[in-house]
């Protein structure tokens, strides 16, 4: 045991400290990034250039790979770069370390979005005007910095069609991704206002590989720019598209691809609200189907559940999740399942364009965002109209897949899907489970997070986010970074509610002696679920920022407003809730209270029934005790009587006729052996009286040869032989009979 203890106390010495670093190095980096060097450079730049009253948008200037912080700088044209772990606090807090990536064919845009290839070698610089392509450059060194870490890096920039942007004039880039292959060559999709997209490749950048018009049209072609405005007007232009979980091709596909060929489904959203999807594989070039639909969206609405349709998102899950958001700051979660149902697919091909089979979107739950803050009136006053609508992008948790999160131009929203893993679970059953349904039913709706909210009112001067990035490491720990217009840098956590905790250790488990309480594992939601769904808060106070000039006091107004709309979200969502759990808190307390006392009483009953049987247990083995002598002494009196009546019957037993006979048998034994003992005697005298008569008569020398000695020595050897068996007879019998 001390050997053990011996051994223990290193290792748990050396994960204590561990743990320790790893908890110092994500605090050290929370503390330092905010104070970097690259924002300080960037506010700079910032401050000089003249202010202007148009109404901007959000943008995402940076991303994260693996433990490095990349931004981009529009003004420069330049990436800044730092390492998050590598973050020291015996720099100065002014003056971090970090590398600039150069472009030697920089933009001629403004860059409003980056994107990290599939393959994490290339970042997409898109904008309204364009799209480029930067080149990563190679890592060595001790850190594997960037070339070795030098402080500025020129880096190749691939221009993606250019000649295209240049010569079409009133065309519009409205959304740029890359194909989500990691495997194949990296291919640009883009999306462009005259309802085409088109898809480039790295090694041709100026020549699309696929296009793939997308109007409504009934020849398909793409929309003249006079009329481009009214199918803008009546929403039948693309807007936004997104890529669905690989997966095989339909039913009515496999005469167009094979079986065994996996296909990633494009799915297209219009500014009407209607989905179309479109089937794209990248096994010999980039080879995409006709796009099929609308998509039929149960149960139907009159409005086709909105208008406005700005942002599309497909959630890696199984099933898939569409995700559609509008401008006016609803969501609709709809659930994409196939039409198994051949009569109502037949009514439905009637009006979907193409002949394919199209999926089915189920809408789930519809979630109404709160963009700018709801300000409280009085009781006389009626509650205001919010009108204000801004586009709304929407982002990819990395960590978990039933989470999701919203920019725009008011601030930034979380929203977690917790009812993705039920409905999973009752797709997967084989039967219909009634209860799983039921509980499927009464779940809880998604939690949606006001994060950070730069327009309060909608008065309010516009301050979109420049940047928004999920840490995807979680050695530096789970955590959201928000870049403000500013290029002020905002670390919040993400709440453990909605992805659930990393698993215990092996040690934490409980041992084998340790049992819970059977009721409490009986019990599927704790009294501490219970505390806690009475907690839960539809609506929060965000972390507000105000645009414009920091050290001008907002209007006195603007400000009754905000004081009055936290105290309102403070009274309901916090007090209010407090005491509802006080009052449970207090009647648990009290039921507990009860349940105890009686428990105490049961328990004193207990403890005298266990003695009075402790007592009862000492008698009845005394009588036991007593009990099992008199029954020995019962049974030899049996055996003597018994055998005594035995020794009186006339007749003899079976036993008594088997000793009789074997005792006879033992009797003539000892008769032939009684005769053979005389014939031996009788032998040895006649021997004895020969040997005496040849004793005086000359010796007469006889000689034996080699053989005849051999067989008197053998003779005498068996009769020798004969005489010791012949006397070990006589020995056991006489033992036997005790002669």
């Amino acid at each position: 045991m001390l050997s053990v203890r011996l051994i223990c106390q290193p290792y748990l010495r050396a994960k204590i400290s561990c743990c320790l670093m790893a908890a110092f190095g994500v605090e050290r980096w929370l503390n330092d990034l905010p104070n970097h060097a690259i924002f300080k450079k960037i506010q700079e730049k910032l401050g000089s250039e003249p202010s202007t009253n148009e109404r901007d948008i959000a943008k995402n200037l940076t991303f994260c790979l693996g433990g490095d912080f990349f931004l981009w700088n529009d003004a420069d044209s330049v990436f800044y770069t730092t390492n998050l772990r590598q973050l020291s606090p015996d720099e100065s807090r002014s003056s971090g370390s970090y590398q600039t990536l150069l472009c030697i064919n920089p933009p001629l845009f403004e860059v409003c979005q980056v994107l990290v290839s599939p393959t994490q070698h290339h970042i997409a610089l898109i904008g309204k005007r364009g799209i480029s392509v930067l080149e990563l450059p190679q890592r060595w060194g001790k850190r594997s910095e960037f070339e070795g870490g030098r402080s500025e890096i020129n880096c190749r920039t691939i221009p993606v069609a250019e000649r295209f942007f240049t010569s079409s004039l009133s065309v519009n880039l409205r959304q740029a991704a890359w194909y989500p292959s990691e495997t194949d060559e990296p291919h640009l999709v883009l999306l462009t206002s005259d309802n085409t997209i088109r898809f480039y490749g790295l090694k041709s950048p100026q020549t699309p590989v696929n296009v793939l018009p997308v109007s409504q049209s009934e020849d398909g072609s793409s929309i003249h720019p006079p009329d481009r405005s009214y199918a803008a007007s009546l929403g039948e232009i693309a807007v936004a598209f997104d890529f669905g979980p690989i997966s095989p091709p339909p039913r009515k596909l496999t005469a167009r691809w094979a079986k065994e060929q996996l296909l990633y489904p494009l799915y297209i959203l219009y500014g009407n609200g209607e989905t179309y999807v479109s089937y794209t594989s990248q096994t010999n070039g980039v080879s995409v189907s006709k796009p099929a639909g609308p998509l039929p969206m149960y149960p139907a609405a009159e409005d086709n559940y909105g208008y406005e349709a700005c942002a599309i998102l497909c959630l890696p899950c199984v099933p898939s999740i569409l995700v559609i958001a509008t401008e006016t700051g609803t969501l609709y979660h709809c659930v994409v399942l196939d039409s198994e149902e051949e009569e109502e697919t037949g009514a439905v091909e009637k009006w979907i364009r193409g002949t394919e089979a199209v999926p089915a979107l189920y809408v789930f739950e519809c979630v109404e965002l709160e963009l700018t803050l709801k300000v409280a009136t009085g009781d006389d006053e009626e509650p205001q109209e919010l009108d204000f609508t801004c586009p709304i992008r929407l982002h990819r948790d990395p960590l978990c897949q039933h989470r999701y999160h919203c920019t725009h131009e008011a601030g930034v929203h979380s929203v977690g899907l917790i009812w993705a893993n039920k409905l999973q679970k009752f797709l997967q059953s084989d039967e219909e489970d009634k209860d799983s349904l039921q509980e499927l039913a009464a779940e809880k709706r998604c939690i949606v997070e006001h994060i950070l909210c730069t327009r309060p009112l909608q008065t309010s001067q516009s301050a979109p986010v420049r940047g928004f990035l999920i840490v995807s490491d979680l050695a530096l720990g789970a955590t959201m970074i928000c870049i403000t217009r500013a290029y002020e840098c905002i670390l919040l956590p993400l709440l453990s509610s909605i992805r659930p905790p990393s698993p215990p250790l092996l040690c934490s488990h409980p041992g084998p002696g340790s049992a819970s309480s059977p009721l409490r594992r009986l019990a599927d939601n704790s009294f501490e679920q219970h505390i806690r769904n009475i907690l839960a808060r539809s609506s929060t106070n965000p972390l507000v920022l105000k645009a414009g000039d920091k050290d001008k006091t907002p209007p006195l107004p603007e400000c009754l407003q905000l004081l009055s709309r936290a105290t309102q979200v403070f009274r309901e969502e916090y007090i209010l809730k407090q005491d509802m759990a006080c009052e449970e808190m207090q009647r648990r307390v009290k039921l507990l209270t009860g349940q105890k006392n009686k428990q105490l009483e049961e328990l004193a009953v207990c403890r005298e029934e266990r003695k009075s049987l402790r007592e009862a247990a000492e008698r009845l083995a005394d009588k036991y005790e007593d009990a099992k002598y008199r029954q020995e002494t019962i049974v030899n009196r049996v055996k003597k009587v018994l055998g005594s009546l035995q020794s009186q019957l006339p007749i003899l037993s079976n036993s008594e006729k088997d000793m009789k006979k074997e005792l006879q048998a033992i009797n003539d034994q000892l008769k032939h052996l009684d005769n053979c003992i005389k014939q031996v005697n009788m032998k040895m005298e006649y021997q004895k009286t020969q040997v005496d008569k040849a004793v005086p008569v000359a010796r007469t020398t006889m000689s034996l040869n080699a053989h005849q000695k051999k067989v008197v020595q053998d003779v005498l050897r068996e009769q020798g032989q004969e005489i010791g068996g012949m006397m070990k007879q006589i020995k056991d019998v006489k033992n036997y009979f005790s002669f």
